[in-house]
């Protein structure tokens, strides 16, 4: 099977979605199975396919510039923010992964736990089921040792999930960098937990990081931060391409045409993002 590794690239909240189905279509095609990593810019929230859209503050979202889309995973919502958050999708045929979901998501998973550990720090499965804080938000659902990945300290740091269709696999997920509670509840209409509460669930990449090895005063700090977050994207990608053995590629022309298209008739569209209603279904 051939593989390709798309390196990070910058993409409005729509975008991002639908170049995961874009690829999905290629490998249905018979085209490479592709291993990416992303940057959502602006920072968007992206609503699980089950979430109410009545839970995100609109005007709040769009006084600050956040993009709003849906994913085709389940799950709940996530703010993704452009710094705070690296994305990364794996899309692959769906017959050389194991039908069971979680022994697919222990298989998929791998190339995100070496990205973890090339950076030291030590993230792995939830050991144990945590009941949820509030279920419209990822990061505060039930936590799953199936699929949630876990800081050093048991804070939430990861949030994946994955669908398939008939011939491909599609899992993608936000792996927290820095976790900025308030920018998260924000963006969401009333949520019943301070951002205390929400610190003491969810935990960052930064926190965990060898200090010594980050400018940490004056106009330099955001620097520091800004180069620990290259790193962290260049181990994750070279962790990709490494587990599947993948060369480094491009969309074709084709690809980024279906993509464009996808924006504007789903992914940017209403229709899905606020009624749940798939135009091209």
């Amino acid at each position: 099977m051939d593989w390709r590794l798309v390196r990070e690239e910058e993409h409005r909240g729509p975008a991002a979605m639908a170049y995961d189905e874009v690829a999905a279509e290629t490998v249905a095609a018979g085209g490479p199975a592709t291993v990416r990593v992303y940057q959502w810019v602006p920072s968007t929230v992206s609503l699980g396919y089950g979430n109410d859209a009545a839970i995100v503050d609109w005007d709040h979202c769009a006084a600050r510039d956040v993009d709003v889309t849906r994913r085709p995973t389940g799950g709940g919502a996530i703010y993704h923010d452009t710094t705070g958050d690296v994305a990364y999708s794996i899309i692959a045929p769906a017959d050389e992964f194991p039908g069971d979901v979680t022994d697919s998501y222990r298989r998929l998973l791998e190339p995100v736990l070496a990205a973890f550990a090339a950076i030291g720090v030590d993230v792995d499965f939830a050991a144990a089921e945590r009941e949820p804080v509030w279920q419209p938000l990822c990061y505060l659902r039930k936590v799953d040792p199936a699929h949630d990945l876990t800081g050093p300290d048991g804070r939430k740091i990861a949030g994946n999930a994955q669908y398939r269709t008939r011939e491909a696999i599609v899992q993608h997920g936000s792996l927290t960098f820095d976790a900025d509670a308030e920018r998260h509840l924000g963006c969401f209409v009333d949520p019943p937990l301070s951002t205390d509460d929400f610190d003491a669930r969810v935990c960052g990449v930064d926190e965990w990081l060898d200090r010594e090895d980050v400018v940490e005063a004056g106009a330099g700090a955001g620097v520091g931060s800004d180069l620990q977050r290259s790193r962290f994207v260049r181990e994750l990608e070279d962790a990709l391409a490494a587990w599947a053995d993948a060369d480094e590629g491009e969309w074709t022309d084709d690809e980024r045409q279906r993509a464009r298209e996808l924006v504007e008739e789903k992914y940017g569209n209403d229709r899905w993002v606020r009624e749940r209603n798939d135009p091209t279904g």
